[in-house]
């Protein structure tokens, strides 16, 4: 019996085991079909959901939206519409970036919207990511999407573009765009949008990343984005673009920005990846979730700051209808929660200990991510890919 169907991604009632879904699980176990296999076989799906269940979708996933009417007015005009979100090939892949952008990605999917991830390999080269080797770059691009593979993403309405070939191939009109956007903004507005490469307005830059917002902004209008799905501090390049779009009549995207994953550690409110403890990695093992779960902050009848509750929030519940706390009857037994703002008041109420919380955290997530695991160590290319990327990281 499936309690839970999120455009692709299908839990059984007693256990979840992402590995079960029929169409990702052949995607997956074959992975011979290359991301250029699935663009060329690609078919949009239109959606079967009303008018209303595929604004309530779309607008669910955001922290903010920019704006609600437009995102009404644009579900009006087109049954099929292109969704947008970049990602840079670095490093490793925490849980926002393979659960929650999964999460997302099926939402968006399944009200009709097809998503193209825009692997910005070149933009790595210009942050100085794997420094600025393309070709590790692309493997960990391609690193990225076995996860997102693996994981659940429903892979039926979504494309997969390299941006240095797709810019290669249209260069006159992509740089005459960023050069267009980079002569109507001062240095001062651009330098504003820094922190979308994860670097501070007053950092020491290269003048190559100074070029990086002008070029993200383009890539919105160079897709033909009408919507662009990124996490919150994404926002100031994406304000730019609709800005650029008023001051030249195109067309101003949507903007559905989602919240952004707290770190492990008090006071960090967003994962790092340069610190390794402050977030769950897409590959970790089932030892070190137990570990950074536990030594997690996590005070007792607090919301705020809680990181803990933050993935309950964002990730098991963006999972899950339902949950059951399992805890010892001496403790009161198990308790079903049918709603994250349940289980927030019986946090604060003091009936739901931090303890147990964890406890479950760490065998939810687990669950979560045994699937990915299991694709990396028996599907023989998917594991060669791991090897390289690791040896890259020393």
């Amino acid at each position: 019996m499936i309690s839970r169907l999120h455009g692709g991604l299908v839990f059984p009632d007693d256990e979840l085991k992402m590995s079960t879904l029929p169409q990702t699980e052949r995607k997956v176990e074959e992975s011979k079909q290359s991301d250029d296999d699935l663009n060329k076989n690609f078919c949009p799906r239109v959606s079967d959901l009303s008018l209303q269940e595929r604004y309530d979708l779309c607008h669910s996933i955001g922290e903010e939206v920019l704006s609600n009417d437009r995102l009404m007015d644009l579900l009006k005009r087109k049954e099929n519409f292109i969704c947008y979100d970049g990602f840079e090939p670095s490093g490793r892949m925490h849980i926002a970036q393979g659960l929650l952008k999964a999460i997302n990605v099926n939402k968006i999917t399944r009200s009709g919207g097809i998503f193209v991830f825009w692997v910005a390999d070149w933009f790595a080269m210009l942050n100085n990511k794997m420094g600025g080797d393309l070709n590790k770059i692309k493997d960990l691009g391609k690193y990225f999407i076995e996860i997102w593979k693996a994981v659940g993403m429903n892979l039926e309405n979504v494309k997969f573009l390299w941006a240095s070939d797709e810019i290669n191939n249209r260069a006159e009109e992509y740089w005459r765009m960023v050069m267009d956007i980079s002569t109507k903004h001062t240095l001062k507005r651009i330098l504003r949008c820094t922190q979308i490469m994860g670097r501070a307005e007053d950092a020491e830059l290269s003048a190559s990343q100074i070029f990086y917002p002008c070029m993200q902004a383009t890539d919105i209008f160079f897709l033909k984005a009408d919507v662009c799905q990124l996490g919150l501090d994404q926002r100031k390049v994406n304000v730019l673009a609709i800005e650029y779009a008023e001051k030249e009549g195109l067309n101003k995207p949507v903007v559905i920005s989602h919240p952004m994953i707290m770190g492990l550690k008090k006071g960090q409110a967003k994962m790092s990846k340069s610190d390794p403890d402050s977030a769950i990695f897409m590959e970790d093992s089932a030892k070190d979730v137990e570990r950074k779960i536990r030594l997690a902050y996590c005070e007792a009848e607090m919301v705020e700051g809680n990181p803990v509750l933050n993935y309950t929030k964002h990730i098991i519940f963006g999972l899950k209808e339902t949950w059951t706390i399992e805890r010892p009857e001496k403790w009161g037994g198990n308790i079903v929660y049918n709603n994250y703002e349940e289980l927030e008041k019986s946090y604060v109420d003091a009936v739901l200990s931090p303890e147990d919380l964890k406890a479950n955290v760490i065998k939810t997530i687990n669950e979560f991510l045994e699937p990915v695991r299991h694709h990396f160590d028996n599907n023989p290319s998917a594991k060669k890919l791991l090897e390289r990327v690791k040896e890259y990281r020393k």
